[in-house]
């Protein structure tokens, strides 16, 4: 059996990934499998189907290693593999409805010394229906343009732009609950 060097070039062990070396792919897996799950969770909510949708999307990444190009990083690509596969598994859930709009509101965020937990953040995230979710995480962590959302997801730009809008005012809303409450405790 020959051991991989976690060390080695990464463009050596994703051409030994490619030429279907179990090694390889497990060394690949293992440097990006705690990433790619956190990128999966952003999207969905239950931690067990994050994780199967993460395996899924590792499965196609491995297919379809021969297509990357080596053009931009690696990590990225696989990234876009994840992000692709939640979509379309909330897709086949049918949990995703967009409506159609193209009237948006931007509004200002004001500064806030309030501080939020990791787990507070992603747990008001995961409050947002699916729509609002994926256009707010697809917008503000993964930044894509609204055209390109709209591309990705099959909507219209001002959809996005909607979209975008109401899960802002949303969160903003929860914020303000939170803050109240922490006053008051």
């Amino acid at each position: 059996m020959k051991v991989i060097n976690l060390h080695q070039d990464e463009n050596e062990i994703i051409a030994l990934a490619v030429a279907n070396n179990r090694q390889a792919q497990q060394c690949i897996y293992s440097k990006y499998s705690s990433k790619m799950l956190s990128v999966c969770r952003q999207y969905i909510k239950d931690m067990q189907l994050a994780e199967d949708v993460m395996i899924t999307a590792f499965m196609k990444v491995f297919v379809n290693l021969g297509r990357f190009e080596n053009k931009g990083s690696f990590e990225g690509w696989i990234r876009r593999t994840m992000i692709n596969e939640c979509i379309s598994f909330i897709r086949v859930q049918k949990k995703v409805h967009f409506i159609e709009e193209t009237v948006y509101y931007e509004e200002i965020d004001s500064e806030t010394d309030f501080q939020f937990s990791i787990e507070d953040v992603q747990s008001l995230i995961d409050s947002l229906p699916d729509g609002y979710k994926i256009v707010f995480n697809l917008f503000v962590i993964e930044g894509h343009k609204h055209k390109e959302i709209a591309s990705m997801l099959g909507i219209n730009e001002g959809t996005s732009k909607s979209q975008f809008a109401h899960a802002r005012r949303i969160l903003k809303n929860q914020i303000n609950v939170l803050k109240n409450k922490e006053k008051y405790s």
